[in-house]
């Protein structure tokens, strides 16, 4: 008894000859070469490729290529049928893909059985409407739209009939200054603050966008406003 690989590799180094050289000379790729020397015989399509390899690398070498496929076979094959070397590994992966697409079936026949409980309860165990995905979807963005509010005041003051006169300040009059002069007709004017103090000269020439819903305001000379993210309200004349 001997080892196969060690063997086959020592009498190629003993002949200074690289993998290269011996596929080019024995026509078998040097990943084949590489696995009789390993003794990694699973990487060869099957026993008759591992015994014809056996023989015609030996013979190369200068070695009984008979006695490489005789310890082989005494040693791999124990007297049974010629089979793939891997068909024993390919029946346990296909044992496992079979035990896994048994699980998967159970699975999805499990999700289809609740599923239909569920459908049955909510069709026979009450009187309550039941609520299909898109009005469910519906009053889902009602409330989250209800329940967000805007926290600053984004206003746009646009000059529609007129030119009017305009003193903006943050939070109140006595608060930074934003904006001071006559806005032109055609002219916007766009601020924005948690708290705005406007005194406007002509207010019935003007169109006020608040949070982009547009508001009325009190007409008079001169109007003075104050600007919430709740709402526009005048202040004081």
């Amino acid at each position: 008894m001997f080892e196969i690989g060690i063997s086959l590799r020592e009498a190629r180094l003993r002949q200074h000859l690289e993998l290269p050289e011996v596929e080019q000379a024995t026509k078998i790729r040097g990943k084949y070469l590489r696995a009789l020397e390993e003794e990694q015989f699973e990487v060869l399509p099957a026993q008759t490729y591992v015994k014809g390899f056996l023989r015609a690398y030996a013979d190369y070498l200068g070695l009984d290529g008979q006695l490489y496929v005789d310890e082989f076979n005494s040693r791999y094959i124990g007297g049974e049928e010629e089979t793939p070397l891997r068909a024993r590994r390919t029946s346990t992966v296909n044992t496992h893909r079979r035990v896994e697409s048994n699980t998967i079936l159970f699975a999805l026949v499990a999700i289809g059985i609740v599923t239909a409980l569920a459908l049955a309860a909510a069709k026979f165990g009450g009187s309550t409407p039941q609520q299909t995905p898109l009005s469910a979807a519906r009053n889902g963005l009602a409330k989250q739209h209800k329940a967000v509010r805007p926290t600053v005041a984004s206003l746009v003051l646009t000059a529609t009939r007129g030119s009017s006169w305009l003193m903006v300040h943050a939070r109140s009059a006595s608060g930074p200054q934003l904006f001071q002069g006559n806005l032109e007709r055609g002219k916007s004017l766009p601020v924005s603050g948690k708290r705005l103090w406007i005194n406007v000269g002509s207010p019935e020439n003007l169109t006020v966008t608040l949070n982009g819903q547009r508001k009325t305001i009190p007409t008079g000379k001169p109007v003075v406003l104050l600007v919430t993210p709740k709402g526009v309200f005048r202040q004081s004349a």
